[in-house]
């Protein structure tokens, strides 16, 4: 279902759109409120991968780290041999239902009642 419109004019989308999108949504927030709830779940999400954990939002995907070992470089400006230390390396797996949609697939569980209520949402 369509909720609202995002990354319409430069083809991206912004955390100011995403907490446009919320106040619009839910019109009876002061537009702080809509500000303070987007920048919680931000928070949240940036804690939980700080500590290594993996972030599952069912639908959409999954965040986790991977762990990146020490290796010898080079600097490319001056040919030096350089250390690059052993690192996190962020990913992100979509979800199925993202996954078909994002595809212009129909909906991944099957469910022909959303697939149907999603068709009308977009219409209008």
């Amino acid at each position: 279902m369509t909720v609202c419109r995002l990354g319409e004019r430069k083809g991206q989308v912004t955390k100011q759109e995403l907490i446009d999108a919320v106040g619009q949504h839910y019109p009876q927030l002061a537009r702080h409120t809509a500000e303070m709830m987007v920048n919680t779940v931000f928070t949240c999400m940036t804690d939980a991968l700080a500590k290594g954990e993996r972030i599952e939002i069912r639908g959409f995907g999954s965040f986790f780290l991977v762990p990146r070992a020490a290796r010898a470089g080079r600097n490319p400006r001056t040919g030096a041999d350089v250390v690059v230390p052993a690192k996190n390396a962020l990913r992100f797996r979509v979800g199925k239902e993202l996954g078909a949609r994002v595809n212009g697939q129909a909906e991944a569980d099957g469910n022909d009642e959303a697939a149907a209520a999603s068709s009308l949402v977009r219409a209008n």
